[in-house]
């Protein structure tokens, strides 16, 4: 009854941040529209969040010279990286897009997993890389030469690339008797990336009259202020937050499994919201793109020879946009 009673909080905690994430792109669009550079836009979200979280950090200051890696490899990539990349994206392909390609990254695993480090895979989970690409072939259209912006398009698959260490880090060392809170993580790792952010963004350069005006959601006006505190409160504080906590209950197979979600909250938000629709070849290679990911993602592999410092496995797939 524990056990069935955790895993449904789980569920639920997965669920929430799936639905999180899915909305930053959609909220950030319009403050992109109305002039704000990605970056800066990023830099809000990012600092917001760590402000939120200082108390946390200062109550855990030991963290990062205990976890060194573990905080700067979140603060770098799990966040920073991640979330600079599909905002930056974002601002050149359309939300749909860009939340599509960052779902190559099973397939980007089992790569590195194959070879880079030469272990075998399952042919389930081959097939599963085989469906995700012959959908992203159909969301980016190849046969017309790609119907999107191809460095938009690069943009989002760099963010691929670094959600892959969203569920690495995020599961990391949590069967330990010293594992740390994951808000501890979170909020070192929103601290580290403040701070890269601010070096890269230059925040004092921003027109930041901007924030009072209105920003356009689709056919409405909305104040922009209020759009950037759903990115940092909901979008980040809660979706990271929540994230983390469904990876430790329900481990990172079904929690990611649960997280593919948010590329379907992602792209209909943007379809309603913001008029972007996609053709029938882009929804079609979404459902592939998805389909593969599930398939990658609870296929298993298998296991590597024991060692002192094992390998992630390749259960995972990416989220936290």
């Amino acid at each position: 009854m524990h056990v069935s009673g955790a895993r449904s909080r789980g569920l639920g905690l997965a669920l929430l941040s799936a639905f999180a994430f899915g909305g930053s792109g959609v909220a950030a669009k319009p403050l992109i529209d109305l002039g704000i550079d990605p970056l800066q836009v990023v830099w809000m979200r990012v600092a917001g969040a760590a402000l939120i979280l200082l108390p946390v950090a200062l109550r855990s200051r030991a963290l990062p010279r205990q976890r060194p890696g573990l905080v700067a490899g979140f603060g770098l990539l799990a966040i920073t990286g991640c979330q600079a990349l599909y905002f930056v994206a974002i601002a050149r392909i359309p939300v749909g897009i860009a939340i599509l390609v960052e779902f190559l990254g099973p397939a980007l695993l089992l790569g590195w997993i194959r070879f880079v480090q030469r272990r075998p895979v399952t042919r389930a989970a081959a097939s599963g890389v085989v469906l995700a690409l012959a959908g992203m072939t159909c969301v980016v259209e190849v046969w017309s030469g790609l119907a999107f912006d191809a460095l938009g398009l690069l943009y989002a698959f760099g963010a691929a690339c670094c959600q892959v260490a969203y569920f690495v880090l995020a599961d990391h060392g949590s069967d330990a008797d010293d594992a740390p809170e994951p808000i501890t993580v979170i909020a070192h790792g929103l601290a580290v990336g403040a701070v890269v952010l601010t070096a890269v963004a230059h925040p004092w350069t921003m027109d930041w009259s901007s924030l009072g005006h209105q920003a356009a959601l689709g056919d409405r006006d909305v104040p922009a202020v209020l759009l950037i505190g759903w990115i940092v409160l909901v979008s980040t504080v809660v979706a990271y937050l929540t994230g983390v906590l469904a990876v430790r209950s329900l481990g990172p197979q079904v929690a990611g499994v649960v997280a593919g979600l948010e590329a379907v909250v992602a792209t209909g938000l943007a379809w309603v919201l913001l008029a972007e629709h996609l053709g029938s070849a882009q929804v079609v290679g979404g459902a592939l793109v998805l389909a593969g990911a599930l398939v990658a993602q609870t296929a298993s592999t298998p296991s590597p020879p024991a060692s002192p410092d094992p390998l992630p496995t390749s259960d995972l797939t990416p989220t936290a946009s």
